[in-house]
């Protein structure tokens, strides 16, 4: 190795790069502040905000299943033969019309 040329500095960058990426990954993985380029720090990712937005995700997300249940339901009730639950809802109400009668007849037999 040539202690002249350029391929020192490229050693010398990339040995101290890979020593702060090393040391901001530990830093990371155990929960403490990480620093940036100039010298500010982060906060921790567990903070009350954190907590309070994961719990509103979660929220969130059993909103939207509930919705997409509704939907699937409501697209089944659209995709099924429309008209055959038209028809169904009408052969209830003549279902009630019929007992309706019956019962008429049957207290007034004449």
């Amino acid at each position: 190795m040539n202690w002249g040329g350029p391929d020192v500095l490229i050693w010398i960058v990339g040995l101290s790069t890979s020593g702060w990426l090393i040391n901001n990954w530990i830093r990371a993985r155990h929960g403490y502040a990480l620093e940036d380029e100039w010298g500010g720090k982060t906060s921790r990712a567990n903070d009350n905000e954190t907590k309070q937005l994961r719990a509103e995700n979660s929220e969130l997300r059993e909103q939207v299943d509930h919705f997409a249940d509704r939907v699937k339901v409501l697209e089944r009730i659209v995709t099924d033969k429309g008209y055959a639950v038209a028809t169904q809802i009408e052969a209830l109400r003549d279902a009630g019309r019929t007992q309706a009668l019956l019962d008429a007849r049957e207290k007034d037999p004449r």
